[in-house]
């Protein structure tokens, strides 16, 4: 007889699924510098904190259950039916969303092999395979993706730019990418990093989300100032907002946070300071750190950049050398499989002076 105690068994598989593992956030001693969790190098809109604390009285009450500001102000800012828009506890809270609706025993979603690991979790959450394709120097392979598509297969996860490498695809390849499918497939492209974008040949998918009735697009106020607030949103066809609207929590945004999404959006001015001093010192690391010849800085349109060091024992000396200056980074060896990289979000001027000045300084040691 089994002493094995009786209790309650998850379903098959779900103790298989390795959990999600944030950035750290903290480092010895009381003062440091957070640079793994791409967060707003400028903190939240000023506008969008006000909002926040306006509710501070009525906490008591229960939010309009369909994000109905948060919505209305989200159409008028990028032009989207706001009929079209569900919006969710973080973009997580849709893409597993997505996942439960969509996926099932037997079926397969596919995504980069690079792509933000997430996907695998709530592809076999929902009990589906995951199946990962192999990149092209870090980039999403539109020609690899189609040839591993199969019967099997329901969703295509996209991240663009994807997490952790900052890479990207133009609109040109997103739209071969979907005409290639099958119009029972799903193309969920994760925007989380368009606001970050300086490509000119970059475009969120918006479009091909009005022309296609299998494409959806997903986004997030978590890189623009509010990841504290949890705040996610997705447009999509009716058919799919239907069905998302048919599970998803009620009142699954609060009130604080649709307030404080609704004037973050709007709040032009700061978005756009945000989104020049993040390009301005993206392109200053990348070009300090590729100067040495002993990194290398894939190309970026994120709020981070992931740089390659010759071997996994080099980037871990890089981590632990930043960690104890107080300049905490994202190690993406386990997470990613990328051992011989870090992800370093961009931060303040301060912030990125430090970061390449002790990555220079340990070449010069070495």
């Amino acid at each position: 007889m089994s002493d094995a105690p009786i209790r309650p068994i998850p379903q098959p598989g779900i103790l298989d699924i390795a959990p999600y593992v944030p950035g750290k956030s903290g480092a010895p001693g009381s003062s440091y510098i957070k640079l793994s969790s791409n967060e707003s190098p400028l903190g939240a809109s000023p506008k969008a904190i006000a909002a926040f604390r306006s509710v501070a009285d009525t906490l008591d009450i229960y939010p309009e259950g369909t994000s109905k500001i948060l919505r209305t102000a989200l159409g008028e800012v990028h032009g989207i039916d706001p009929e079209l828009i569900v919006c969710g506890n973080g973009s997580d809270d849709l893409l597993h969303l997505l996942a439960q609706c969509y996926l099932g025993q037997g079926d397969e979603a596919i995504m980069s092999r690079y792509g933000f690991s997430v996907y695998p979790i709530i592809t076999k959450a929902a009990g589906a395979s995951i199946v990962m394709v192999d990149e092209d120097d870090y980039t999403a392979d539109v020609d690899a993706i189609l040839a591993t598509v199969t019967p099997r297969t329901k969703i295509i996860w996209l991240a663009n730019p994807n997490n952790p490498t900052g890479t990207y695809l133009p609109d040109a390849e997103i739209r071969r990418l979907h005409a290639g499918l099958r119009q029972d497939i799903m193309l969920v492209i994760d925007n989380a990093y368009a606001e970050y974008v300086t490509a000119e040949d970059f475009t969120t998918g918006a479009n091909l989300v009005r022309e296609a009735s299998n494409v959806v697009m997903v986004r997030t106020f978590s890189k623009m100032g509010l990841a504290a607030a949890r705040i996610g949103w997705m447009v999509g066809p009716d058919h799919v907002v239907d069905a998302i609207n048919r599970i998803r929590g009620p009142f699954n945004v609060n009130l604080p946070a649709q307030l404080a999404g609704a004037a973050a959006a709007r709040d032009s001015e700061f978005n756009d300071r945000l989104k020049a001093h993040n390009a301005q010192w993206r392109d200053w690391i990348t070009a300090e750190l590729d100067a040495s010849n002993h990194f290398r800085v894939i190309p970026s349109q994120a709020n981070f950049v992931m740089v390659l060091f010759p071997d996994a024992e080099h980037a871990t000396l890089a981590f632990e050398t930043l960690r104890d200056r107080g300049l905490i980074v994202r190690e993406i060896g386990a997470s990613y499989g990328i051992p011989d990289g870090l992800r370093i979000s961009i931060g303040s001027e301060q912030a990125m002076r430090g970061v390449a000045g002790i990555l220079n300084a340990l070449v010069k040691v070495a």
